[in-house]
């Protein structure tokens, strides 16, 4: 699975704010083939939310129809990516066998509708579609929202076209502009707001954390042994505990500690706590 030339283009003369800005213009692009069918909306990008403590929540994307709001979500990474609805971080695994994770975007983008609700009101239904880019393979997501998509970009269309046809129309035309005019206003920032909103997130996620919304950390020996369990042996039959990685099921490409007498012995136990925080909120 090696990278091809525009990936190789990308990680080594673009910052990851470029690529990111490139790959929410590309899904820009996507939609207006879903205004060429029939369908009709108006984007917006990089709209900056109030949040109730005086900080901002940003929205990569948002698509105004008259089913309602398309909150877009973009990622764009490289590599597999696992992840589960449920699950408070996800796992890419790249070409060289390394593992990284990164917060869910599902919960992320979770915490972008909330504030957007908060300003449009709960009449508006929200869906949550989470792009990533083509560079990526989605192996293993599992889903249980009817309102949310993980989709990849060339994909986009159809995600639309699915969520709508199942939606009834809720929103006039009139009722569309004054939305629109109303989020436009929250794209037109000044430079202190963006750059207090990024100081925010710094201040909020250090480097030492592992869990900063959007980046995806290799995962640490604090990570991998936070229970303490390295060099220890199995609390049932007296073997070494290795550290393993799920195959199949809901928990495809989660690692965890098991024993090194499998099949034999089954025992198991989690790489992260069970009393895993909430994660942060961008």
């Amino acid at each position: 699975m090696a990278k091809s030339l525009l990936d190789q283009l990308l990680d080594s003369v673009f910052d990851a704010a470029w690529v990111g800005k490139r790959g929410e213009k590309l899904t820009e692009r996507e939609l207006k083939l879903v205004n060429l069918f029939g369908r009709h909306g108006k984007t917006l990008r990089n709209v900056y939310l109030p949040k109730e403590d005086g900080t901002t929540s940003e929205v990569d994307l948002v698509y105004i129809t008259q089913k309602g709001i398309f909150v877009f979500e973009s990622k764009n990474y490289s590599g597999w990516i696992f992840g589960d609805e449920k699950a408070q971080y996800w796992t890419v695994s790249l070409p060289n066998r390394e593992k990284h994770r990164f917060y869910n975007p599902i919960r992320q983008n979770r915490s972008h509708i909330k504030w957007l609700a908060a300003i449009v009101g709960e009449d508006v239904p929200l869906f949550s579609i989470i792009v990533f880019s083509e560079r990526c393979e989605l192996k293993k997501i599992a889903l249980e929202s009817e309102t949310v998509k993980v989709i990849k970009r060339d994909k986009v269309y159809a995600a639309v076209r699915e969520l709508w046809d199942a939606a009834p129309d809720v929103l006039s035309e009139e009722r569309i502009e004054d939305l629109y005019l109303n989020l436009r206003r929250m794209t037109e920032v000044d430079k202190a707001v963006k750059a207090s909103h990024v100081e925010t997130i710094k201040n909020t996620y250090s480097a030492g954390q592992k869990n900063v919304p959007g980046a995806a950390k290799p995962i640490e020996a604090a990570d991998r042994d936070p229970a303490g369990l390295t060099g220890k042996s199995c609390p049932r039959c007296g073997k070494s505990l290795v550290v393993r990685t799920a195959r199949s099921g809901a928990n495809a490409g989660n690692r965890f500690w098991g024993c090194s007498g499998f099949p034999a012995c089954r025992y198991t136990a989690p790489l992260e706590p069970d009393a895993a925080g909430q994660g942060p909120r961008s």
